[in-house]
């Protein structure tokens, strides 16, 4: 376990002096200087295969925190002792640290990117009665599955949602699923069929067999079933092929292709099908072209990062959690009032932690790539309000 206490930031420390006089307290700030430090655990993946997604997430939370505080790495006076640990996308090792931290007292945590991660520390959330915000897991389980565990990123009914945006509205519509016969490709006709098939989309499938390396076929079936609307789920080593099958055989030219927009380093995976198509995206950085946006994105290159898919979700939860401490100190139950029903200006645009269920009510983005010299990078299409793709209330 990696653990760190955050300080201040060294563009604070050298004007020290000049900035004493401007921190004194007054009326409107309690000055809590003398009291303990407030505890938070951060369990997230910094090794493993979800670990790209865990520095993009750590990277966001490093800005938020700077944001929220001022700088200052403090809340009304109070230090903030933050410590860390690496799930490396495994549940056993996530719940083994937060019972560590819960047996230490801390009674905030936050992070984590696998859902089936997060659902097993929100269970530790709620037997212990401590406030848990979980990252980017993207699983609809996690949105009201206790009174204790919030989210700060989006959750893949909104995903989903925004790829319905691209047919305006669904009913009547045909939608065909184009994924591996896996349980991801499994899981996403699933919420195809739970978000579009419920608003009177008719939605299939065309499931390809995990080992296949010839995609001919199957490219041929989309063809012959002429859906409005095609939403690719596809992960591996396989893709590439797979886009230049679907080119070849003209699916781009017969149809709409829908798919999710990944992290940065998968802009170039997309061969000829690049510009062909049309994608839905939680995040890329310079998308919202918000001042909260500009001061993360500028946050991050000046620590040496580049912000990207899930560096909102880090900031979000910084935000969140500045907004528990001040308003709620140390007792979980008032930090949670101050969480729910809470609207703010977040990276993406004002967001709200919806008070029934937890869900996190934010814009999502159609997006597109656009060649630059020899590589690709994404450029907005249109901003997706966020209460046309927010979830129905949990539970």
């Amino acid at each position: 376990m990696r653990v760190t206490k955050k300080l201040l930031a060294p563009a604070i420390i050298s004007i020290a002096a000049l900035a004493l006089a401007g921190c004194a307290p007054t009326s409107d700030t309690p000055d809590n200087s003398g009291e303990a430090p407030i505890d938070i655990a951060i369990i997230t993946s910094e090794t493993g295969p979800l670990a790209a997604y865990g520095a993009s997430y750590l990277a966001g939370f490093e800005a938020g925190l700077d944001y929220a505080t001022d700088g200052t790495g403090t809340v009304d006076g109070r230090e903030l002792n933050i410590e860390y640990a690496d799930d490396a996308a495994d549940a056993d090792k996530a719940v083994s640290a937060a019972k560590d931290f819960i047996g230490q007292g801390f009674k905030i945590i936050a992070g984590t990117v696998s859902s089936g991660v997060a659902l097993a520390v929100a269970e530790q959330a709620d037997q212990n009665q401590v406030l848990y915000i979980s990252g980017p897991a993207a699983a609809d389980a996690i949105t009201g599955v206790n009174g204790y565990t919030f989210r700060s990123g989006r959750q893949t009914y909104q995903d989903v949602a925004t790829a319905g945006t691209f047919i305006g509205d669904p009913a009547g519509q045909d939608i065909l699923v184009f994924a591996q016969d896996t349980a991801f490709g499994q899981g996403n006709l699933a919420g195809v069929d739970a978000v579009l098939g419920a608003a009177g989309a008719n939605v299939s499938s065309v499931l390809v067999p995990e080992d296949a390396t010839e995609f001919t076929p199957f490219a041929q079936q989309i063809i012959d079933a002429s859906p409005d609307l095609v939403f690719v789920a596809w992960a591996g080593a396989t893709s590439g092929a797979m886009w230049e099958a679907l080119t070849q055989q003209g699916v781009f030219d017969a149809t709409t292709v829908v798919t999710g927009l990944g992290d940065v380093s998968t802009y170039g995976a997309y061969g000829a099908a690049s510009d062909q198509l049309n994608f839905l995206n939680h995040y890329f950085g310079g998308a919202a072209g918000t001042d909260v946006e500009a001061a993360m994105i500028e946050s991050i290159e000046a620590a040496g990062g580049t912000p990207d898919l899930f560096s909102p979700d880090g900031f979000v939860a910084a935000q969140m959690i500045v907004q528990a401490i001040r308003e709620g100190g140390d007792d979980v139950d008032a930090m949670i009032a101050a969480l729910e029903g809470w609207t703010f200006d977040g990276p993406k645009g004002s967001t709200t932690i919806r008070a029934e269920d937890h869900a996190v009510i934010q814009p999502m983005f159609q997006a597109r790539l656009v060649a630059d010299g020899d590589s690709w990078i994404p450029e907005l299409v249109d901003v997706v309000d966020a209460d046309s793709v927010a979830p129905p209330v949990a539970g």
